[in-house]
């Protein structure tokens, strides 16, 4: 009889071990010792399906999921890791060298665990891949209901924040777990392959807030205390290190491998004015590109700013006299960490007692007009000149600056549209995007002008480093242009590229028309003195056609020179394309 129980025990070890022979498996953990195994085993089945336990011999007990064929089982690898359900080293084995089964207790994976699950998927070229294995729960909802109630309002809120940054929850940070909390915890149970009821167990909100915090990996979150501009806060210090103080800033700048990632301290003086200004100057700056919201309550100001591959956030406040915030610039794909960055600078941010001292640097020769301390201004890709025609500030101007434009701008402050443009002709009217009262409009002067009369272009020839126009004086030396075309002035003058567009004043300040861009081509190049402008009356008849009466005037005396400068600055205007 004991004979007959022997014979069958090891017939029942060898029918195990044989099925495991030839089928893979994803190898989790070994272990020396079989109690020590057993427990391993006993605590992954609680959570992962499919848990086996064989005996691999030289004192080592493996822990297994499984079986699958072998590309299912390198699939079903690669998922469990992505989601972090296993450790890091584990790989994918083959069972032809198994021993005895030791989990389940009493042996046995059964036939249906050799083959795929009935259910799964076919891929393209046939073969099955496995659904990952739903990870049993831990707790039953009372049990995880009771745990629940143990957490405090901190800890809850926690949560809530893990499950907004996840972007399962888009509702307040409460700490109470309502139906949108609810429905929040049951997305992120089902995408996470975990029995979806709507209340987290133990583990669950171990795991989510396990989710939340490693992106923070390889980011060496770290509090940064600077006493010179009397702030501190965590910052990523394996990305980025200090730089240079240039007041009101103190620069840490990319060193790791993100290129792109920057943190500015923001510490200066300043009252409402200054801290307006600073509200303002922030938003030209290249680290804050045009398109992200933007607001500015009171005391406290935020803006972000997006494109060009990076997604920046800045926000100061101003308390006591004192303007202190900061800015994270990273880039714009990588999103979730972000966001986690950002979570713990605002929570970590404090002010300290004192400002950045403006004179801490002393100026070097890297200083430039297009430059705000140390950081470089935005800049478009074309500038040109051009003139208001109507109080609602419609503007003319050259088609040549409006080419492969994201955005048009005057004065690089207001916003503008197209209205009309005629590229035979070379004209463009705009329009500001929202209201705008001009000092002055064009009048224009549509008599046939005097050959050798004295005339005067305005524009901004530097593209707008200068802030006010400049004239450039010239004369008329025919009323055609040289193929005969009587809608352009010959014109005697050397202005520069961005007057293109500009107003041509007569010496009373009436406008007689409006300066072409050079029209040299690839065989011919006339001399740098010989320019056109579009005659006044073809200017005015445009307008007419887009229902924008101009402004008309008989001929008049000569005004001073300072007069017309007054004039060319209250009517023409720099508009810039982006």
């Amino acid at each position: 009889m004991i004979k007959a129980i022997i014979t069958f025990l090891f017939f029942c070890l060898w029918a195990t071990s044989a099925l495991a022979q030839g089928q893979f498996w994803v190898q989790i953990e070994a272990r020396q010792t079989l109690t020590g195994a057993q427990d391993r085993a006993r605590e992954y089945a609680r959570r992962l399906d499919d848990v086996a336990g064989f005996y691999l011999g030289d004192g080592f007990y493996g822990i297994f999921i499984g079986p699958f064929d072998e590309r299912n089982a390198t699939v079903t690898l690669d998922r469990l890791l992505s989601r972090g359900a296993i450790p890091s080293d584990s790989f994918v084995k083959n069972g032809q060298f198994f021993k005895q089964q030791f989990w389940p207790i009493g042996g046995g994976i059964g036939a249906t665990a050799a083959t795929p699950p009935a259910d799964t998927a076919p891929s393209e070229n046939g073969a099955s891949i496995p659904d990952d294995p739903v990870e049993a729960a831990d707790e039953t909802p009372q049990e995880a209901r009771a745990s629940e109630r143990t957490l405090s309002r901190e800890e809850r809120e926690e949560l809530q924040v893990a499950l907004k940054w996840a972007g399962f929850y888009d509702a307040a940070i409460d700490g109470s777990f309502g139906r949108g909390t609810r429905g929040a915890m049951e997305a992120w149970q089902t995408a996470n392959n975990q029995a979806a009821t709507g209340i987290l167990t133990t583990r669950q909100r171990a795991m989510l807030l396990d989710q939340y915090n490693s992106v923070l990996d390889g980011m060496n979150m770290r509090l940064v205390r600077d006493d010179a501009s009397g702030i501190q806060m965590e910052i990523p210090t394996d990305v980025v290190s200090f730089t240079e103080y240039q007041p009101p800033f103190v620069r840490f700048d990319a060193s790791g491998d993100i290129p792109d990632a920057q943190v500015l301290f923001i510490s200066q003086k300043g009252d409402q004015g200054k801290f307006v200004g600073l509200y303002e100057v922030m938003q030209i700056l290249d680290i804050v590109p045009p398109d992200g919201p933007r607001s500015r309550d009171g005391n406290r100001f935020t803006i972000e700013g997006i494109g060009g591959g990076i997604h920046s956030y800045t926000m100061a406040t101003l308390e006591a006299g004192q303007i202190k915030g900061f800015t994270l610039v990273w880039p714009q794909d990588d999103e979730q960490r972000r966001l986690r960055i950002l979570d713990e600078m605002e929570v970590s941010f404090q002010r300290l007692d004192g400002v950045l001292d403006p004179d801490i640097t002393p100026p070097g020769e890297d200083q430039a007009i297009d430059m705000v301390s140390g950081l470089s201004v935005r800049q478009p890709k074309l500038s040109r000149s051009g003139f208001f025609v109507s109080d609602n500030g419609a503007v003319v101007t050259t088609p040549a600056v409006i080419d492969q434009c994201e955005r048009i701008t005057f004065d690089r402050e207001h916003d503008a549209e197209l209205v009309f443009t005629d590229e035979e002709l070379g004209i463009t009217i705009l329009r500001p995007s929202d209201d705008l009262a001009p000092i002055g409009i064009a009048e224009f002067l549509t008599t046939v002008p005097r050959l050798q009369d004295q005339i005067a272009v305005a524009g901004y020839p530097f593209n707008g480093v200068l802030s006010a126009p400049t004239l450039t004086f010239g004369q008329v030396v025919d009323i055609r242009g040289l193929t005969g075309d009587d809608r352009v002035k010959r014109l005697s003058i050397l202005p520069q590229e961005g007057d293109a567009g500009g107003p041509v004043f007569d010496d009373s300040g009436a406008v007689i028309g409006m300066l072409l861009p050079r029209a040299d081509g690839t065989t011919q190049v006339l001399p740098q003195e010989v320019n056109f402008s579009l005659d006044a009356q073809q200017i005015v008849d445009v307008l007419a056609n887009q229902g924008i009466a101009a402004v008309t005037r008989d001929p008049a005396g000569p005004i001073s020179p300072v007069a017309l400068t007054r004039k060319a600055a209250d009517v023409t205007v720099l508009v810039s394309c982006w």
